[in-house]
Formats: C-alpha cells, structure tokens, sequence
C-alpha cells in the first residue's frame, strides 16, 4: 500500500513484547510516526484505566479504541468520547442463554465512566470463581445480580476447562448475532459486546474524525478480536505470533511481536 495516513495497532501480542512492554525499536518508530503527523490509534480489548502504562512510553495522546470498541477514549484529555453499551435487561438474557451453552460459566462485567478512574464507579465487578487467564487480583466480587445490574460495555465470560474457541462456538448456537462473540486469549475467556461493536466499528469512528478512509489505513493485531479490524483496513497485518484465523485473514503477515513485527512494517515509510 501507499503510506498510510492512520495506523491502528492492538496492544497486547501486537505492539508490546512478550513481557508487556514497548521495546526500544517499536518506540521508535511510533515517535517518528507521530512526529510525521500520522495518528497512531491504540485498538485494544483493554479498558481506558489500562491505556497509561502503554501510551505513555508511547507518548500517544490521542485517541484509543477500547473495550474492543465499545469506548472511544481521548488519552490526552483523560476524556471518555462514547460508550456503547449493554443495558442490564440484556445481560440477563445473555446470561440466561449462557447457561444452556455453558453451564457453570462465571461472568464479569466491563464498565465505561466519564474517565479512565472515574471515582463514582466501580469499573469491573466479578461472579465468585471467575478465572481471569491474565492471573491479576482486579475486580471487585458480586453476586450475579450486581454483576448484571448496570450497564456494561463488555460481558466476560469465564469456563475452566475449555478453550476460548470452544466456549465461542458454544455461545454463538444460542446468541447467534444478537451480540458481538470475540475473545482476545486462548485461555477459557469470551467477550461479549452489543451486536456491531467490534474494533472495525470503534476504528472506523476515529477514522470519521480524521477523515482517512479504511483504504488509507493499516492496522496490525493478533486475536480474533483484532478480525473485524483488519478486514475493515486497507492493509491488515498479522503478527507472526496470531491465532490461525488471523493469519489467513491477514493481507500480510509480519514478524511476531517479540521480534518488533509493528515496526518492521512501519519502517517502510518512518
């Protein structure tokens, strides 16, 4: 492709390394990129609490996609620019239908403030027993009603002993399109977000306000959530590293991140 005129990139498996981090080359060319002008927009599951520690050392202040789509976050502002939500009365549908799908599941719900620490809310509540695959202690624990009692932006779904392949093909027989079915690790964990809302639809709203087209736009992930994204871009790229269904999807497929798969493409034109 010509040089692109926005840059997409997931976060985690995708522009950080291995241990989670920004290496000195992939900074590199992110800092050239902006110093070009070209926005560089974070597209990630991650919520806006988690954007800091990457778009600092990125020194990225501009928009960032998160929840898979669901916030558009302005960085520099500290700003939440839109939510799109799922209301409760649709949780407990959904959770009522997971229940036949896959029994025993543990829900948590993902919410949206009006900043990345928004004090008046409690931003991810958890069902007793529910398995975070990343291993961390956030989350405050609820009984299920709570947990379904407010809006959400993503509904994580927990089952021990399947594969996140698995437990999406399982909800998708009972939820069909009525939502958005994804998930971002291997690891017995799906997420859930209202029918539509994908990274393709979080990163075609940025790119509205920069009036790029998806043709002008490149965009790099790993995952399954990163799909729709890179199918909408005109160039979607594939880190080495990328689940299977990634990699055929991909127009290209670049190093792995833990060989600075983003900037070897990037330095085409930075």
């Amino acid at each position: 492709m010509d040089r692109p005129l926005l840059i997409a990139s997931d976060v985690d498996g995708t522009l950080l390394n291995p241990a989670e981090r920004l290496s000195p080359r992939t900074a590199a060319v992110v800092h050239q990129v902006a110093e070009e002008g070209v926005p560089f927009i974070l597209v990630t599951g991650r919520p806006p609490r988690w954007i800091a520690p990457v778009a600092g050392p990125a020194r990225l202040d501009g928009y960032a996609v998160c929840a898979n789509g669901a916030v558009l976050y302005e960085i520099g502002t500290d700003r939440v620019v839109s939510v799109h939500g799922l209301a409760p009365v649709v949780l407990h549908d959904i959770a009522d239908a997971l229940e036949d799908a896959l029994p025993g599941c543990r829900l948590a719900a993902e919410r949206a403030g009006r900043s990345a620490l928004d004090k008046d809310l409690r931003p991810f509540v958890i069902e007793p027993n529910y398995h975070n695959p990343w291993g961390d202690a956030e989350g405050t624990t609820a009984p299920r009603a709570e947990v379904l009692g407010h809006t959400a932006v993503k509904l994580l779904v927990s089952a021990r002993g399947m594969t996140s392949d698995e437990m999406a093909d399982a909800a998708r027989t009972v939820l069909r399109d009525a939502v958005d079915i994804t998930f971002s690790t291997g690891s017995g964990l799906i997420e859930i977000s209202a029918p539509g809302i994908t990274k393709a639809a979080g990163l075609a709203e940025v790119a509205g306000k920069f009036s790029v087209s998806a043709e002008q736009t490149i965009a790099f992930g790993d995952m399954p959530n990163d799909l729709a994204m890179l199918r909408w871009a005109g160039h979607g790229v594939a880190m080495a590293n990328a689940h299977p269904a990634v990699l055929e999807a991909a127009d290209e497929i670049t190093a792995p991140n833990s060989e600075d798969g983003v900037a070897q493409v990037l330095e085409r034109w930075f």
